[in-house]
């Protein structure tokens, strides 16, 4: 069938105007779409600088610059986060542990779990020991064990709160493992991750260490926990403040090594404890 040139005309102008009317929104599709990328972007980086930000700065860095960024990330507990795996809720969580103590390491130890069913809810600062008291735990073991002081987690929490080591949402500035050392009467001494030997060392003569593990066996991000003795074999004996079953078993030290030095946001140095005169 034919079609008059007015017709003609008039499906042309239809065609282009549609054509046109997709071009634009397109256009406006894109214009909108734009800034909301943007601001995706935006929030993608402001988190990351926020979970990371001296991670980040020290990639940009070089020499002296880089080892003062994380000696500040290790004084005031940045990139600390909470790392409890979820069996450890389940497994931990509605229990006491009370009474739980270990014989089998070259000093008695006195067991505390953070999630023991008597303190998990209880506060430290607006967190709480369940999920963020792995610090003031492992400081429990260790002034229980090493003094005639008998510390518990709740008491434990509420002097690092006191204190000025908590740290919000975050755990504990890592500064609370000296701190609560000399507040309590003992003394600590820092032995780096790279010095295997010093760690053998440190458990044969009866001290007790504080390791922050990164992510690994004992942790899915960042996680106090105390090294209490050596088994003849070289194996390495823990008190992880978040699972009794870890605490019974024995650890190959480059397990211990890698996952404490691994990530500068997470790990970091041992800190030896003992009482003064310890050999």
């Amino acid at each position: 069938m034919a079609i008059d040139p007015v017709t003609a005309k008039i499906l042309a102008q239809v065609a282009l105007k549609a054509a046109s009317d997709e071009e634009s929104r397109k256009r406006i599709f894109i214009i909108i779409l734009a800034p909301v990328l943007f601001l995706l972007l935006l929030i993608a980086l402001i988190l990351y600088l926020i979970t990371s930000p001296f991670s980040m700065l020290a990639g940009w860095l070089v020499g002296d610059e880089i080892n003062a960024v994380k000696d500040f990330q290790m004084d005031y507990g940045y990139n600390q986060s909470i790392g409890i795996f979820e069996k450890d809720y389940i497994e931990g969580s509605g229990q006491s542990y009370e009474g739980v103590i270990f014989t089998d390491g070259g000093v008695e130890v006195t067991y505390y779990n953070q999630l023991d069913e008597r303190w998990a809810d209880e506060p430290y600062g607006t967190d709480n020991i369940g999920g963020y008291g792995c610090g003031p735990t492992s400081m429990s073991i260790v002034v229980s064990s090493l003094t005639e002081q008998t510390v518990d987690p709740p008491a434990m929490a509420e002097w690092a709160y006191q204190h000025g080591y908590w740290c919000s949402g975050n755990g504990s500035y890592h500064s609370l493992i000296p701190g609560a050392a000399e507040g309590f009467g003992l003394s600590c001494e820092s032995i780096a991750t790279d010095d295997p030997q010093a760690v053998v060392d440190a458990l044969a003569s009866g001290k007790l260490i504080v390791a922050l593990m990164s992510k690994g066996h004992f942790t899915s991000s960042g996680h106090f926990l105390v090294l209490r003795g050596v088994t003849a074999e070289g194996k390495i004996l823990v008190a992880d403040p978040a699972s009794k079953k870890r605490s019974e078993q024995e650890w190959d030290l480059s397990i211990i090594l890698d996952e404490a030095r691994r990530g500068a946001s997470a790990g970091g140095p041992f800190w030896a404890i003992f009482k003064e005169g310890t050999d």
